[in-house]
Parts: structure tokens; sequence; C-alpha cells
């Protein structure tokens, strides 16, 4: 027996039989494999008491393997988010490779009295509130267009505290003189009518549009109502502009509220894992990604790694994710759905053989109405 298997023998006695993750190391303290496990024992055992059902390429790992660690979680899905934060970090050579490193642009409302709206890369811990990211800068770019046309809020970076205001510190800038800004920095509007503005920005940037519908169709008949007819004109004219920005949306089963979907297409060297998001029925967000695989990976491995890796890049907190066959994970606060036939089902065809969303695929998977871009742009 060689010095490499009396190693291996002796550390597979010590493995218990617990979830967790593993870690395959060459002679020279290299991590080259990271797997996960609902037992350790028995997967880390298959590399070596079943050699011969091994594939070529499993088997060149399994000859490189000189130490084996493992790190004990209590749940299968918390193997599943440390083998993947590991896989990152390492990047193993026989492990599969997420080919996708673009940083992704998030809007920010800023924590602080009258708070700031903007785009940024940079996404802080700061109590700020963020939202996205987005995977399509063209769509990040039309939902401030939409929240500009809509609403009036400052872009200044002047420190509004009460007492700066009430010492008449600021004067009003050319933003206000164009109808962009109310004034806060004078007075001009108070911080209630500013706090109601956000709270409407939130309601677009959550994919709310009909409960922002809803609100401002309220608000219309309520100025109404006390004859105030010049501003329930004015947020007829809101109502307008966002219905018109609905209508251009893609827009599949308005019953469909807030889910994930997941699909994968391969061959035997990579895989493409596409993902869409759809909130009120409406796609907001869609993102692909190619998997380069190492081993001969089934479909589930590749499948998993994505969902977990672009749920957590996304921070997607949707509580239903559509897939085309079951994972052997489950994820927390989510629940998995594979269709059977209907809508649901319809959106699994909405893949194509290379990372993009092309509209005629979509179009023939039964996405309906009219489209602004095409979803991914």
């Amino acid at each position: 027996m060689s010095i490499q298997s009396n190693r291996i023998e002796a550390i597979l006695k010590g493995i218990p039989d617990e979830p967790g993750i593993y870690k395959f190391s060459d002679q020279t303290g290299v991590i080259i494999y990271i797997g996960k496990a609902r037992s350790l024992k028995k997967r880390v055992g298959s590399y070596f008491t079943n050699s011969l059902q091994l594939s070529g390429k499993t088997r060149v790992l399994v000859s490189n393997i000189w130490e084996i660690s493992f790190t004990v979680t209590l749940t299968e899905s918390d193997a599943l988010l440390l083998e993947n934060n590991l896989i990152k970090q390492y990047q193993p050579r026989y492990n599969i490779l997420l080919k996708d490193d673009k940083t992704f642009p998030w809007i920010c409302i800023k924590n602080e009295r009258f708070p700031r709206i903007f785009a940024t890369r940079d996404y802080q811990t700061d109590g700020a509130e963020y939202f996205g990211p987005y995977t399509s800068v063209k769509l990040m770019r039309s939902l401030l267009d939409l929240i500009r046309k809509l609403f009036t809020y400052r872009t200044c970076s002047f420190n509004l505290s009460e007492k700066t205001i009430q010492s008449g510190k600021f004067k009003v800038c050319l933003e206000y003189h164009l109808g962009n800004c109310k004034g806060p920095c004078q007075g001009y509007q108070t911080e209630d009518e500013y706090t109601q503005v956000i709270g409407q920005v939130r309601m677009i940037l959550k994919g709310n549009l009909n409960a922002l519908n809803s609100s401002l169709k309220e608000m219309m008949k309520s100025y109404s109502d006390n004859y105030e007819f010049e501003k329930a004109q004015l947020v007829k004219e809101k109502l307008e502009i966002l219905e018109r920005h609905q209508a251009r949306s893609a827009i599949v089963n308005p019953s469909c509220s807030n889910v994930d979907i997941f699909s994968i297409a391969h061959d035997s060297v990579s895989g493409y894992a596409n993902y869409i998001k759809v909130v009120d029925g409406c796609i907001v967000q869609t993102h692909s990604v190619e998997l380069k695989k190492k081993l001969e990976e089934t479909q589930e491995e590749p499948l998993s790694y994505a969902i977990v890796e672009i749920r957590e890049r996304l921070k997607s907190p949707s509580p239903e994710v559509i897939v085309p066959f079951l994972p052997e994970f489950s994820l927390p606060n989510a629940v998995f759905t594979v269709p059977q036939k209907g809508d649901k089902k319809n959106y699994l065809t909405c893949r194509s053989e290379t990372p993009d969303f092309s509209w005629p695929k979509w179009k023939s998977a039964g996405v309906s109405l009219i489209r602004n871009a095409t979803p991914g742009e």
C-alpha cells in the first residue's frame, strides 16, 4: 500500500457521518477540490471505495489528493452556502468555475434627512437602503428616469438638518427653478411631504407598481373630492406615466407575485444558468452566467451552484423558486417548485443555448404584450 493510500485510509476513519463540506488538497498544500455532503463519511469515502466507477477526470482528481479536511455544519443548506463561499475564495482546480465576475449597480436611498436617491456600485452597510443589484444598467436607468418623471426630490449633497435650514445657510438651485426639486433646503417642502414621496419611490423600486397605482388613484380622488383640481390633474399625469411604463414591461402571469426562475442548458464542457425574476407579473430582472465544468458534473450540480450564487449576489428574497428539477438541498425561507404544466412550466422554456435572452424565444414561450427592450439588456 502506498504512502498516499495509508494517509487517506487513516483520515477516512475520522470523518463523521454528518453534513458539511470537505476539502481535498494536493501534496503542496493547494486546495484542488471543495465539495458538500449530506453525510461527509459516505460522500468522501465514495471517492476511494468505488474508484472503478469514477470518470477519468475524477480519477485524476483522486490521484492528486494528499490531504483531506472537513467542516461539519448543522444542515445541508449551511454546507451549500459554505461550499459556495469557499469555492469563490480558493477557486480550486477541479471545481465548477463561474465565469462571471461583474459588479452590478444598485439604487440607493440614503439614510438621512430628506434622503437622496442615486445609482451606485459601492454597496455599504451604512444604514442606507439599497435596491437591486441591477444586472441591466439600461433597466436601472429606465427606473431612475421613471422616478424622476413621477416625483421631485433633491440631488444636492447638503446637510439638511433642521438647524441648517432654519439658519438660511442654503439657497435654492437651478433644479428648483426647473421644477425638479421643491426646495427643502429653504423649508419650501416639509419633511412629511418628502417622506411620502420616498415611500412611493420605494414601491417602484420593490416592483410594487400595482400598489403605487392604487395609492395614486386614492390620492387623485382625495384631491378631487376636496376640489383641489390642479393637484388632482398632476396626480392623473403621474398615473398616465406609470401606466405607459407598465405597458412597455414584459408581462407574464399577473398572479405571479414574487418568484425566481432558474433553468440550465449545458454540454460536456460548459453550462449556462439562466435566471428570471418576476414581480407582480412583470419580468423585472434577468441574468445568465456561464459555468465552466471541470469534472463530469450532473445537471443538478451546476444548477445548485448557480441558484445559491445568483440569489446571494442579487440578494433575492423571493419565497418561491421555479426549477426544472428538484435540487438536493433546501433554501431557508423559500420553496422549490417543479411545474408540470401552465405558465410556470412555460417560464422554464425561456432560455437559450447562449447566455442571453433573445425576444423571439421569450415570445414563443408565452411572454405576452409589448416590450420596451430585450430582457436582460
